[in-house]
């Protein structure tokens, strides 16, 4: 099992998280989520080792029958010459027909968007992306997560401190 120390040690992630989407669950109500390969060329699979990328701005979205990450920023790979990579191509995802289908059902509804919440590298060394379906939270509902949030932090500092208000 691959910790923090292993990438401290060699600088390389064999398996675990690269990249995570926190604010995904902040802007969007998540419902159903989903793994979904990704297709990557050798730069790309080398500069997500070195744990190098950004999936914030980015989207998933089904065109031409097939699942595509739109706007997500993996670096070129410094060690690369000319066979680099851009850094915010569209990338297609690997998904089932039959999710690709229950993705477009979804996307139709009105407000709902394919959100990438995590990408990572599973026990086999492959590159996945954890998809959510999400509809966008109005300010009201920021700021009612935000006080619960608040809420929750401040009860356990509370219980922690043995109920001594």
């Amino acid at each position: 099992m691959a910790s923090k120390n292993d990438k401290a040690k060699n600088g390389v992630i064999s398996h675990g998280l690269v990249a995570e989407n926190r604010r995904s669950r902040y802007d969007y109500q998540i419902g159903e989520t989903m793994e979904a390969g990704i297709v990557l060329t050798g730069t790309e699979v080398k500069s997500l080792r070195m744990g190098k990328a950004q999936i914030t701005e980015s989207y998933a979205s089904p065109e031409r029958g097939e699942l595509w990450l739109i706007n997500a920023h993996i670096p070129e790979y410094l060690q690369a010459n000319r066979f680099n990579h851009e850094e915010k191509r569209p990338r297609k995802l690997l998904v089932s027909r039959k999710q690709l289908a229950h993705l477009d059902q979804e996307v139709a509804r009105a407000g709902n968007t394919i959100v990438p919440l995590k990408l990572f590298f599973n026990d086999q060394g492959l590159a996945k992306l954890l998809i959510g379906v999400g509809k966008g939270k109005k300010n009201y509902d920021k700021r009612e997560t935000e006080r619960n949030r608040d809420w929750n932090r401040d009860k356990s500092r509370i219980m922690k401190e043995g109920g001594r208000g």
